[in-house]
């Protein structure tokens, strides 16, 4: 616990190396499911159980990706519930959290009940006496035992939950390499093993596979508890992407042999093939195996013992990550604050430990645990696809954010492991449909339980974004003006209380506080004195016109988002930003603020390009069709009404290519109809020029060669944006607007609902400045 400036903050201590968390994940991976669903599995793919192991791995690595670079750009403990938190908002974060919580403890539970059953086999191998005990009563009391020893061990502290958890991963790996080592050794003896692997490779088919793929996908969840020890990890953004990594290639390699060895190896009763057999076995088929492979007899019982040690290492690692998460969630008031309380010696969450430990007792003693087990594999596929959601939103909310690694060729890897974790989704319900049903009942009672109380909580304690307000009149048409310097300030304000004069609006100024890292939000404060000379400037500019002004200082780590923000929650109409006519950004076209903003825009937004002031008698609108093209024809009119020099000129210029002849000009001319259609305006000239130079012909005519007036104002729509991977902004208003003499306003309507999610979301803005034409 650390304390900045006479408060508290929550944190935990580094302490874990890049062995350690490897060893946590592997521990998660290489668990009971090895040992309880690969004879399960094995009925139902066949010989292709090799295949279906290999294919959870390939699948699983696309969310790994999505998982390593969102761990090695925030590491703290919480994992995806934090991410989606932050790239989805409040409501998806908590049912991330919500859904990470139980499955861990559901999955723990099922390790420890697997533990139980092994437990109970070798006792009975003993001979010791079961004082009248059933089977599965013996298990219930090895279960409970087995959670309550490691709730212990994870309230000591991580280092001991590291170091045991690195022996008892290490002990596992081991016997699991003798069972594969002794069972290759068997399948070399066995006359035509190679038959078992070409005869009948998938007896039920595709669909066979993908059913085996659904059961075993909880033997590939580990590698998502690594991103719960970002906290205390050391290096977390070098080490937690290499170890996702590692974990998953060790735990993949570990199933595919086993795998081998069971088919290879084993010898099944007359008539009935290995398959069949070992789906006959179920949850003791590798037991089985042991025996029939492993020399001096002792092969069931280093088997038995495999599985207690694997269900334990399984155990540690569930405990671990799932008081991770109740800790995260209780620290940002989405679960009650005992949640979050760290013990001041151990600096472990040891409340969150102690209850998640009682969570996995209640699931196990109460619930029929395989329903519940494919429940939480759901829920993990619905995690993991809120995950691949949220990697491609922080891309465009965060671009700045520094990650120690980056997934390739986005958005397609994303976007391969959503359609596949809902694949794998929806083959679960045939195979459990009461798992759905309880899915669909935990996460209704969470939803319930944000509405009524955590999201209220949530609000309440959340640090306070915005720093002052004052709203003297309020009015139905709002125009926000972002200001950051007195220049801004003051031309922006200026252009702001024209448009909303002319719509008998209101300026809403706003000045955002930039948060350093190393400051808490509330801290920020420090900074307000900075920003109220700002909104005095565009005050001063409204009132000049006798528009009323709504003034906002507002703290944030993000500008762009603060921005969208304040635009949002005012149901703002329009937005105008300024640009000086270059950028410090590299790779960007306006800068790091304007792309992001225009690149999806949150309401109807102007640019504005600003030079010296001048009076204001010509208005030029170059206009080539399109809605921009309309939008910044009425931002033209509301400018020209207004001019402090009486009602100005606007002329629309349509630059037609040469040998368009009669049909082109016909067609300018229907442009201009459909643009003045209900405009009552009498200064309004209207002009063609044949020419395949459009930049070079605007900027001519706007200098005012060739005997005609030189315009004040320059006003353009915004390019048709293609779908995929094209420019934010035409290139074409880009040039006119860095290029011209004169204030130029590049106009760009507001992004639809599904337009708006596909770019937070799908499409990465490409900042590659390409040719392109004034809208058409």
């Amino acid at each position: 616990m650390t304390r900045h400036n006479g408060k508290e903050e929550i944190a935990l201590s580094r302490t874990l190396n890049l062995f350690t968390i490897t060893m946590i994940g592997v521990g998660g991976m290489i668990g009971a499911g090895i040992f309880v669903l690969t004879g399960i599995a094995a009925g139902v793919a066949g010989p292709a159980l090799i295949l279906v192991f290999l294919l959870n791995g390939i699948i699983t690595s696309f969310t790994a990706l999505s998982y390593a670079e969102l761990g090695s750009g925030f590491p703290e403990a919480g994992g995806g519930y934090l991410w989606v938190k932050e790239g989805l908002g409040g409501a998806n974060g908590y049912l991330s959290g919500w859904m990470s919580w139980f499955a861990h403890a559901a999955a723990g539970s099922l390790y420890a009940l697997g533990f139980g059953r092994f437990a109970s086999e070798l006792w009975i191998m003993s001979g010791v006496p079961m004082f009248g005990l059933s089977v599965h009563q013996m298990t219930l009391g090895f279960m409970t035992l087995v959670i309550i020893a490691f709730t212990a061990i994870n309230l000591l502290g991580a280092s001991e939950t590291g170091t045991i958890g690195n022996i008892v991963t290490m002990t596992k790996v081991a016997i699991l390499g003798l069972f594969v080592l002794f069972g290759v050794l068997a399948m070399l003896r066995t006359d035509a093993w190679h038959v078992r692997f070409t005869t009948e490779f998938m007896p039920n088919g595709i669909m066979g596979v993908f059913v085996a793929m659904g059961l075993t996908f909880i033997a590939f969840e580990g590698y998502e508890i690594i991103a719960q020890s970002g906290e205390e990890a050391i290096n977390p953004k070098r080490n937690i992407p290499r170890a996702i990594f590692l974990s998953i290639g060790i735990a993949v390699t570990v199933y595919i042999l086993v795998s081998i060895a069971a088919i290879g190896a084993t010898t099944p009763p007359e008539g009935m093939k290995v398959y069949e057999y070992l789906g006959l076995q179920k949850e003791v088929a590798i037991v089985e195996v042991a025996a029939q492979t492993f020399p001096w007899g002792i092969g069931g019982v280093l088997l038995l013992i495999s599985g207690l040690v694997s269900t334990m290492s399984a155990l540690n690692a569930t405990t671990y990550s799932s008081s991770r998460v109740s800790f995260a969630m209780g620290r940002d008031h989405n679960l009650p604050q005992v949640f979050s309380r760290v013990h001041p010696v151990r600096h472990t969450p040891h409340w969150a430990v102690f209850i998640s430990g009682g969570l996995m007792l209640l699931i196990a003693w109460t619930l029929p645990i395989e329903d519940v087990a494919a429940a939480a594999d759901i829920m993990f596929l619905l995690l993991f696809l809120q995950v691949n959601v949220t990697v491609m939103a922080l891309r465009h909310k965060m671009p700045d954010l520094e990650r120690g690694f980056r997934i390739p060729w986005m958005p397609a890897v994303p976007l391969i492991a959503i359609l596949a974790n809902l694949l794998l989704a929806i083959t679960l319900f045939s195979f459990s449909p009461v798992a759905w049903y309880y899915t669909v009942g935990w996460l209704v009672v969470g939803l319930l339980l944000y509405l009524a109380y955590f999201s209220k909580i949530e609000v309440l304690e959340k640090p306070k974004e915005i720093l002052q307000e004052e709203v003297l009149i309020s009015r139905d048409y709002s125009v926000v003006v972002p200001v950051a310097t007195q220049e801004q300030a003051r031309i922006l304000g200026q252009i702001g209380a024209y448009l909303a004069l002319d719509r008998n609006g209101e300026v809403l100024a706003l000045h955002v506080i930039k948060v350093p890292p190393q400051l808490s939000l509330g801290q920020g404060r420090l900074m307000l004195k900075e920003g109220r000379p700002l909104l005095e400037t565009v005050i001063k500019q409204a009132k000049a016109r006798n528009v009323p002004v709504h003034t906002v200082l507002r703290l944030g780590r993000n500008v762009p988002e603060a921005i969208r923000k304040t635009v949002e929650e005012n149901a703002a109409d329009l937005l105008v930003l300024g640009w000086p006519g270059y950028t410090n950004s590299e790779g960007r076209l306006f800068g790091s603020v304007i792309d992001q903003l225009v690149g999806n825009p949150p309401t109807d937004t102007a640019i504005v390009r600003y030079r010296a002031h001048r009076p204001l008698y010509n208005v030029l609108v170059p206009v080539g069709g399109g809605v921009n093209t309309r939008r910044a024809f009425r931002l033209a009119l509301s400018m020209a009404r207004h001019a402090e020099e009486g009602p100005a000129k606007v002329t629309l210029l349509h630059v037609m290519p040469t040998g368009m002849g009669a049909s082109g000009k016909a067609r300018a001319e229907l442009l201009f109809r459909e643009l003045l259609d209900g405009v009552d305006y009498p200064r309004i000239k209207k002009e063609i020029i044949v020419s395949n130079q459009v930049v070079e012909t605007i900027l001519d005519y706007a200098k005012g060669k060739r005997n005609r007036p030189a315009s004040d104002l320059i006003v353009i729509g915004a390019s048709n944006e293609p779908l995929f991977r094209r420019l934010i902004m035409g290139s074409t208003p880009q040039k006119i607007a860095r290029e011209a003499e004169v204030t130029t306003i590049v106009v760009k309507r507001r992004s639809s609902p599904l337009h708006s999610f596909l770019r937070q979301t799908v499409f990465e803005p490409d900042t590659t400045e390409t040719p392109a034409s004034v809208e058409n």
